[in-house]
Parts: C-alpha cells; sequence; structure tokens
C-alpha cells in the first residue's frame, strides 16, 4: 500500500510517499481501508518530536519508532481480527488512532475497534474525518472539564480553527452563550456557527474585564493563567486544549500551584477518543446542531503541504487528506 512515512524527526521535508507492507488486523482490530484522514497540530508535533516529552513517551528518543502519522480515520471496513464483535466488512467506519499509533496517512490501518463507531450517515468521507480528534476534545472540554450548563457565557479563545470551530457549535448546542475570539476575517464565519458575540483579538482582550466567563477555552492565542482566572466569574472554569508548547507547560505546571480564589478552576484537557463520544458526536451532526467546517483538501501525496500550512498557523475549520475514492 501507499503511505507517506518519516523515519527522522523534523520539517514537513522529512515526509516521503513509500510502498510499505499492507497491515493484517490482530486480535481486536479492524482493517479499514482508508478513504480520507485529516491533518492536526498533533502530526506536526510528532513530526518535529517537540515537546521532548514525546519522545520520552516512548515515539522514539533519537527517530520515530512509528513512521506513518496520522490519527483521524474514515473509511471501509475490509477485515476484521478475531474478537471484533461491533463491525463487519463494507461498514463505513470513522475515528481516531491517535493514542494507538496513529498510521492514517496511508491506504490501509488496522485500529482497535475501541477506537472506531459508524460513520454519521449524513456525510461524506472527507467531512466525517474532518470530525474525530478535533470533535471528542471540543465535546470533552466542554461537557466534561468544563461542565457547561445552558444559559452560562462560555468564551471561545482561538475559535476559528478544527477545534475552535466545533466548539462554538457544540457550546451552542448545550445552550451556552457564546462568545468567540479570532481574526477579524474569520467573525462573520464564527457567527455563523452559533456565537453570539465575536471578539477580533487584535484589536480586544477579551479577559481585561473581571469576572465576565462561566468557562473559558483556551485554544490558541496566549493570555496568561491569571488573566485567565481574572476573567471568569466565580466558580468559572479555564480549560486549556490546545496552543503552543510554552503555553501547555504554563498550563501544566503552573495551573495546579495558583491560589483557586471563588471557586475557580485552572486546568487542561487530556482527550480520549471513546466509542461513545464518537456515537455522541455522530448523534449532533445526523441531527444537524454540527458539522464539520473543512477549509482545504489535499492528496496523501501532498500531505506535506498540508502540515505546512497546518504549521503556519492561519488554518480556519480542519484541513483534509482525501486518500481512496470511495468504490461503493
Amino acid at each position: 500500500m501507499k503511505a507517506m512515512i518519516y523515519t527522522q524527526y523534523g520539517s514537513p521535508d522529512n515526509l516521503r510517499l513509500a510502498d510499505v507492507p499492507k497491515p493484517t488486523p490482530k486480535a481486536g482490530e479492524v482493517l479499514v481501508s482508508i478513504r480520507a484522514t485529516s491533518a492536526n497540530s498533533a502530526d506536526v508535533r510528532m513530526l518535529h518530536g517537540k515537546p521532548f516529552m514525546i519522545r520520552l513517551a516512548g515515539h522514539g528518543l533519537f527517530r520515530p519508532k512509528r513512521t506513518i502519522l496520522g490519527g483521524d480515520i474514515a473509511g471501509r471496513v475490509e477485515a476484521v481480527g478475531s474478537g471484533v464483535t461491533q463491525f463487519k466488512p463494507g461498514d463505513a467506519v470513522y475515528g481516531d488512532t491517535s493514542n494507538h499509533g496513529m498510521g492514517c496517512f496511508a491506504e490501509y490501518v488496522a485500529a482497535p475497534e475501541i477506537t472506531l463507531a459508524p460513520m454519521p450517515t449524513t456525510l461524506s468521507f472527507e467531512e466525517a474525518a474532518a470530525i474525530p480528534l478535533a470533535g471528542i476534545t471540543a465535546l470533552q472540554a466542554l461537557r466534561d472539564k468544563g461542565q457547561v450548563r445552558a444559559g452560562e457565557r462560555v468564551a471561545i479563545n482561538g475559535a476559528s480553527g478544527g477545534v475552535g470551530t466545533f466548539a462554538v457549535q457544540i457550546a451552542h448546542a448545550m445552550g451556552a452563550e457564546v462568545t468567540a475570539i479570532a481574526s477579524a476575517g474569520k467573525l462573520d464565519m464564527l457567527r455563523g456557527l452559533g456565537a453570539a458575540e465575536v471578539i477580533d483579538y487584535a484589536r480586544e482582550d477579551f479577559t481585561e474585564q473581571a469576572g465576565q466567563y462561566d468557562v473559558i477555552l483556551g485554544i490558541n492565542g496566549y493570555h496568561p493563567l491569571a488573566h485567565y482566572a481574572r476573567a471568569l466569574k466565580p466558580g468559572g472554569r479555564y480549560v486549556m486544549v490546545g496552543g503552543t508548547d510554552a503555553q501547555l507547560f504554563e498550563a501544566m505546571l503552573r495551573a495546579p500551584l495558583m491560589p483557586k480564589r471563588d471557586g475557580k478552576s485552572l486546568g487542561i484537557l487530556v482527550g480520549k477518543v471513546t466509542p461513545a463520544d464518537l456515537r455522541a458526536l455522530a448523534a449532533l451532526i445526523d441531527s444537524g446542531k454540527i458539522k464539520p467546517v473543512i477549509e482545504r483538501c489535499y492528496p496523501l501525496a501532498e500531505v506535506a503541504e498540508a502540515l505546512r500550512y497546518i504549521e503556519a498557523g492561519h488554518a480556519h475549520g480542519k484541513v483534509v487528506i482525501s486518500v481512496q475514492a470511495d468504490g461503493g
């Protein structure tokens, strides 16, 4: 099969299209013929091997142990390993293999059954591939970590990216009043997704006024933790779900040490795909409450260009990779 591989850490220039063995599903795995996948900032971090703790986490100290990136997946089941009960050949599935070896910048992947769910019935494979990692992150950040309730004010900083566009829609579907913070050219799009208020980050600092929001999601765009805390109402929750390495380290190291006042909480989400949450997202999609926002679509041979675009930081919505045409 064809796959985009890398054998050393570094820039997208290290990626190359190669012929590699087609995987065989083991017990509990599903062999998926991949129709589409998507590019994420997680792929960029893995490609560079930065922050260094990525390497310490078992991905390879000097060279990557797993040479095929790509976590999001949408495709058809070709075969199943022993013990698989939820899927059969021909089923349309989608999911996220980020915590199970990745491997989706390829024509086939052997994915654990627990990383997959039936694909939303109303979407194309490209649309479905845009959902899993970003959608799961937004859902778990709002529902679980942020504990958003109807009527609350929710601010989403970095609202125009993959996670952000899902977060705006999910928070709106939960009955929250959403403030979306992004660049000026993306504000009309965010209004269309359900934001009640939009703020151009270049013209206004949304953290200056104290006690405005019940929940703040920090996805991109730097503000000190103390500024986020200032903007929260008593009992408010700040959830970090993305950003630069420096922001991630600050949230992990400093947030637990900051004094807690007025019941405010500051934390970071580490999302984990579950079949139940993939099904929950599919239900929201099929009911028309949320939709994937796709900015660009590249062929498999141009994954390097897709990652360069992600790395530049200007994407709005998702960047998708078309892999194989659907045969029916």
